[in-house]
């Protein structure tokens, strides 16, 4: 795989189906167009060539009507263009726009009465983000200055939250005049809605308090439909995510219970309780082992079945979709079936019936739709079989243990060859995430250009116990670095890889990685590669969209402890060539932390370089511009070509 083929990733998001209709939108990035394309797909379920079944530049996001007469979803009309949302008759026809937003809409939701739609969208200020009209909203540069008063003020890749909070809508899309409806107010980012059984009330997650206070804390509130204030329904343990009302008046969640007030390293359980409306908040109870089972809650909201509840579950590398009975209490992971997903990651799943689909990833795949069939799996389509002619190269899985007899995971890919390869050592980002069994553009990228790549998921990643995930909280540096660095000495010990030619890498905590191994073990590494790394905890905490809460969770709040966690205190330890990657707008690691570390190195006399993407934020290497993810490609291939 080339840097360009990245035009090849042909990623298909949630499916839908109602009996026999199943669509899923794909998307991919198109880079002379620099953005990214796609449309809805309709896939026979009983085999054959998926077809066209909208014309949109970007369609994404389809929701059948309860009553399968119609299809609701996100249409970007070009590049740059908002997401609005659209309805078209499954029978054939022109799709009707229902929203015009500034600032777009997201995801529709049926109500169960077929007309109605939900969705949250941002509401802008009036003289900002083009809310008037080109003649009416000043440039930015011009624009009035912002008061701000709250922690929580802005989020990567949303900018700055007070003049543009996100609120609940409905719209009757049966009616061609109507318009939508914004059903509330104030600053509690009220997400993910899903609708009572009668049709009444809306069902969202929103900040506790309904966000009259910096929070990290979710609850579930309800909100009627025909508009009125919000309803406790709720208060989480921590947070609170996809809610789902079932028709026998129960809601099921995901959500973490807080250690403490740390929203940190907390496995994502299922939670449930009975649904009451009479303001009294229900008192959650949780379906899942705290310690085994973590629920992805980006493969989606649970689905309910007659057999139980379905949720994506991490699980040492794999996303899986499981089942979980509905009387659980804290089901441990060998208690919950297995559906699908082994040794592959869940995007997506729906069902209708006995009927199940599922969006998976793998290793040569960005993501496929199969249909779960008892114990077995039929792909129903090949979005990936250009990607696969390209080129690509399985997974190995690397097992090995740490200087402390700790059981280690990881993966290699290999180039072609016979060797000795030169090696990257890739670290996640996170740190509570993981690399996995699913395509990953970047190995593919960099074992096509002859390099072995190293894919660590030390002790502080998610889908190995809670217990795993929370073994760095106060201890960064530590059994974290032990982890990684086992993985690293059991792939080299094989006489295909050079261990004299190794290169680091990684973003975010794998930036920090990168720059603490630098610092610690540079001798091991002839070069390093830190993107939008964390290098002081100490400005940290007080420019990231999350520092606020976030560096206490990790690290605490002694000074010292702070110092002592933070790269940039041991920069005079950094000899080899390294090079500073980061976005300009990114605000989960901003742009300083590079800049202070930049400063530092050179005047130290260290052969330093810093690379700046100009309009990016945190997500450039997953979302980006396709054009910018291209560039940066290229510039990882020159750096460790002329080091490596």
């Amino acid at each position: 795989m080339r840097p360009e083929d990245i035009e090849l990733l042909a990623a298909p998001g949630a499916p839908a189906m109602r009996g026999d209709l199943l669509l899923v939108g794909v998307s991919t990035p198109d880079l002379e167009a620099n953005t990214y394309r796609g449309g809805l797909r309709r896939i026979p379920i009983d085999g054959g060539e998926s077809r066209e079944f909208t014309r949109g530049f970007r369609d994404v996001a389809p929701a059948v009507s309860p009553d399968g007469s119609r299809v609701a979803f996100l249409r970007s009309a070009g590049p740059g263009a908002k997401p609005q949302v659209y309805v078209i008759p499954v029978d054939g026809g022109e799709a009707r726009q229902v929203t015009d937003l500034p600032l777009g809409a997201g995801t529709p939701v049926w109500a169960p009465d077929s007309r109605r739609i939900a969705f949250t969208a941002r509401i802008p200020d009036p003289s900002r983000y083009g809310a008037e009209g080109p003649d009416g909203t000043p440039d930015p540069s011009s624009e009035a200055p912002r008061w701000i008063s709250r922690l929580d003020y802005r989020f990567d890749d949303s900018g700055y939250l007070a003049d543009r909070p996100i609120q609940l809508f409905v719209v009757d899309s049966a009616d061609p005049d109507a318009k939508p409806v914004v059903l509330t107010e104030g600053a509690a980012e009220p997400a993910e809605p899903t609708w009572t059984p009668s049709g009444e009330h809306i069902v969202v997650g929103a900040k506790r308090d309904w966000g009259v206070e910096d929070t990290v804390n979710v609850d579930l509130w309800a909100v009627l439909a025909e508009g009125g204030g919000p309803i406790l329904v709720a208060r989480s343990a921590g947070s609170a995510n996809h809610p789902v009302v079932t028709d026998d008046g129960m809601v099921v969640y995901l959500g973490e219970a807080f250690a403490g007030t740390a929203a940190v390293a907390n496995n994502t359980g299922l939670w449930a309780l009975p649904l009451r409306l009479d303001g009294v908040p229900g008192e959650p109870r949780r379906l899942t082992d705290p310690e085994t089972v973590d629920c992805e809650v980006a493969a989606g909201k649970p689905l309910v079945t007659a057999d139980g509840v379905l949720v994506g579950v991490r699980n040492q590398g794999a996303v899986e979709l499981r089942r979980v009975a509905t009387g659980a209490a804290e089901a441990t992971l060998s208690e919950l079936t297995l559906v699908a997903g082994h040794q592959a990651l869940v995007k997506g799943f729906a069902a209708d019936g006995d009927r199940i689909v599922v969006t998976v990833s793998t290793w040569d795949s960005a993501g496929e739709v199969v249909l779960v069939t008892g114990d077995e799996t039929c792909a129903l389509t090949d979005f990936s079989g250009p990607l696969r002619a390209a080129g690509v190269r399985p997974l190995i899985e690397v097992k090995a243990s740490a200087s402390d007899g700790y059981a280690t995971h990881g993966w290699l890919v290999l180039p072609e060859g016979e060797g000795p390869h030169p090696v990257l050592l890739a670290v996640h980002g996170g740190p509570f995430m993981y690399h996995g069994w699913g395509m990953y553009d970047e190995a593919q990228v960099y074992a096509a250009a002859g390099y072995a790549v190293v894919l660590p998921n030390p002790r502080g990643s998610a889908g190995y116990g809670q217990s795993h995930g929370r073994a760095i909280v106060g201890a960064m540096g530590t059994v974290d670095v032990d982890d990684v660095l086992s993985v690293l000495d059991a792939v080299l010990e094989r006489p295909d890889l050079d261990p004299n030619r190794v290169g680091v890498m990684g973003g975010s905590y794998g930036g920090w990685m990168t720059n603490w191994l630098a610092a610690h073990h540079g001798s091991r590494f002839k070069a390093a590669w830190s993107e939008r790394a964390l290098n002081s905890w100490e400005s940290f905490e007080g420019t990231s969209d999350i520092g606020w809460w976030f560096a206490e969770a990790y690290c605490g709040t002694d000074p010292d402890a702070l110092k002592a966690m933070s790269p940039l205190t041991h920069a005079a330890k950094i000899d080899l060539p390294i090079v500073l990657v980061h976005a300009e707008h990114d605000y989960r690691c901003p742009l300083e932390q590079a800049q202070r570390l930049f400063v530092r190195l050179r005047r130290n006399g260290v052969p330093a370089e810093m690379l700046i993407f100009p309009g990016e934020g945190h997500e450039l290497t997953r979302s980006g511009q396709p054009r910018h993810r291209k560039q940066r490609f290229d510039a990882v291939l020159e750096w460790f070509g002329k080091h490596l």
